[in-house]
């Protein structure tokens, strides 16, 4: 077997200097590494049905739907079938990549002269005028029968069994969940789904959600009809009616999820895939366009010129996608132009090396356009999920909307859209908002990497990093995702937001150039996000899995020798 150079990032250690780094390290955990499946995501409980489902037959698309749906029980407040989904698909067999978008469009009624007519002159953040089609279900069913080998029944059975015998509420998930106890007592559906005698749940505390397992049963028993035109379908409407909503029968049974090619650029050698627009990811590809034109190699890793380099990058890719994404069914985005290296060299050169730029506007490109859960899977034939899952909002469970008898929050992904009718993005009626959440894949000769960062319009930018972190400065996954972040949630501005593991001596350079910096802990998950990540060396048959320790999550593999037939 090769060296552990096969953990793929073209790094070229001895035995006794990879010793050493074990010995002397600032990762917070060694990889997972095996010959079988393993499944990252930021719920141990969610990670072990995954691999569970590996060890019964069922491959990593299968896994990847169970732990998504685990996700939605343990994570409420991040994620659930009242969400939207995107995800990459990479099979072993052919070599290829699938994107899948199903992201929900807007209600046809839900138009900015309907908001006008109700006094609403801003794009609402909560409520049920901030809801579109929940796509995820429609995800599930596509991903299982293009790629699963098992049916709705198998991957949704133990998240069936949770729900209804109940889990041990997780320690960060906790912490959300306080966070928006005061919204989920403002609804009373939603308040007898998520509260437990009127308070949310405490760490460590058994939690059971019987309405959510009756979804799942219908699901399991109907496939995807029964949330878009069956009895889950009547008590979204119903949800919808109670609170003025103008969702109708028809804006549910005509939504269907696309299949799309991902989107890419080169990065040092490495291909880096992302989904196209109504996604951010080309932010995440512009940046790291930019950022490749510097030496950020010779820098060295979060010194002050790496990281002023970087997040005036992200000044940059943020103003141009913002500036042009949108539906492309509604609007010409220059894709291609936004990607292009020319473009990218010229955006790189207005970065002044020592003052930070606190207004950035969008270039011109050739061809003038936060509660999320991702999760990734790599079975044991070397199939690949890169998969992200949201209902937008953590405080407040999104719309702050639970469905009636349901068990699961209706997602607030309207919030997205503008209403100011010069721009792409203005809401209309069976149009998708600009979308946050984003999957992301890399390959470089026999190694391929499924991975994400979640948190909002952090995501492109925490990609960014990631990547950085494995091609400029040699990490494998596990640290590439404990490293600090930094994050920028603004678009305009020169504020930042830093991990207090940045050094003081770096922090006060940054500010002496004109970034207002915002000290975070040394693991914000919060301002940070979340990642996860799975790779696969194809040279030598081998797995890696890797989890954020700023989550309750761990990659779990599945046991070598526990498979059956499904």
């Amino acid at each position: 077997m090769k060296e552990l150079t096969a953990a793929g990032l073209g790094l070229s250690l001895s035995a006794s200097a990879f010793a050493a780094q074990a010995q002397d390290r600032s990762q917070s955990r060694s990889m997972v590494i095996s010959r079988s499946g393993i499944v990252a995501s930021e719920s141990v409980l969610a990670s072990q049905v995954g691999a569970s489902i590996l060890e019964h037959g069922g491959n990593a698309i299968d896994a990847a739907v169970a732990t998504n749906a685990m996700m939605g029980l343990v994570a409420p407040m991040n994620d659930g079938v009242g969400g939207d989904l995107f995800a990459i698909v990479y099979e072993a067999k052919t070599g290829k990549l699938y994107g899948l978008n199903s992201s929900g469009w807007s209600p046809a009624g839900l138009t900015p002269e309907f908001l006008r007519s109700k006094g609403i002159t801003e794009m609402p953040q909560h409520g049920i005028h901030s809801v579109t089609i929940p796509g995820a279900v429609d995800g599930w069913d596509k991903l299982l029968t293009r790629f699963g080998k098992m049916k709705f029944a198998d991957v949704l059975a133990p998240a069936i069994a949770h729900a209804e015998e109940g889990f041990a509420v997780g320690e960060v998930v906790s912490v959300f969940w306080h966070d928006s106890q005061d919204a989920l007592k403002a609804d009373a559906p939603t308040a007898r789904t998520y509260l437990i005698n009127g308070r949310t749940p405490a760490v460590g505390e058994i939690f059971k959600n019987p309405d959510l397992a009756w979804t799942y049963r219908q699901i399991a028993a109907k496939g995807r009809d029964a949330f878009y035109k069956g009895e889950i379908a009547q008590r979204i409407l119903a949800t919808s009616a109670s609170h003025g909503g103008t969702m109708n029968a028809a804006d549910l049974a005509g939504f269907n999820g696309e299949w799309s090619d991902p989107i890419s650029t080169t990065y040092h050698g490495w291909t880096v895939y992302e989904l196209p627009p109504n996604g951010q990811g080309i932010a995440a590809l512009e940046m790291l366009n930019i950022m490749e034109t510097f030496p950020l190699a010779d820098y060295g890793h979060n010194s002050t010129r790496a990281l002023h380099t970087m997040i005036e990058a992200k000044k940059l890719a943020y103003a141009d996608m913002i500036r042009f994404d949108a539906d492309p069914k509604f609007a010409k985005i220059p894709v291609e132009g936004l990607n292009s290296k020319e473009f990218a060299k010229q955006r790189a050169g207005l970065i002044q090396a020592n003052k930070a730029n606190c207004t950035v506007n969008a270039g011109t490109p050739p061809g003038t356009d936060h509660g999320t859960t991702y999760l990734s899977v790599v079975d044991r034939e070397g199939n690949m999920v890169s998969l992200i899952q949201s209902n937008y909002s953590t405080v407040g469970f999104g719309s702050g909307l639970a469905v009636g008898g349901a068990g699961f929050a209706l997602h607030n992904r309207g919030g997205l859209f503008t209403l100011d009718k010069s721009h792409p993005n203005v809401l209309a009626g069976r149009k998708r908002p600009v979308h946050t959440i984003i999957p992301a894949f890399m390959t470089k000769g026999d190694v391929r990497i499924a991975f994400g960062i979640m948190g909002g319009w952090n995501q492109a930018q925490a990609h960014a990093q990631f990547v950085s972190n494995l091609v400029d400065f040699g990490m494998n996954i596990q640290a590439a995702i404990d490293a600090p972040r930094f994050t920028k949630e603004t678009f305009p501005g020169c504020d930042v937001n830093v991990e207090s593991r940045i050094p003081e001596k770096v922090r006060n350079e940054l500010t002496a150039l004109g970034h207002q910096v915002t000290l975070r802990g040394d693991f914000s998950a919060t301002r940070m996000g979340s990642g996860q990540a799975v790779l696969r060396d194809f040279s030598v048959g081998t797995n890696f899995g890797a989890s954020d320790p700023r989550k309750d999550g761990a990659a779990v593999m599945e046991l070598p020798h526990a498979v059956t037939k499904p």
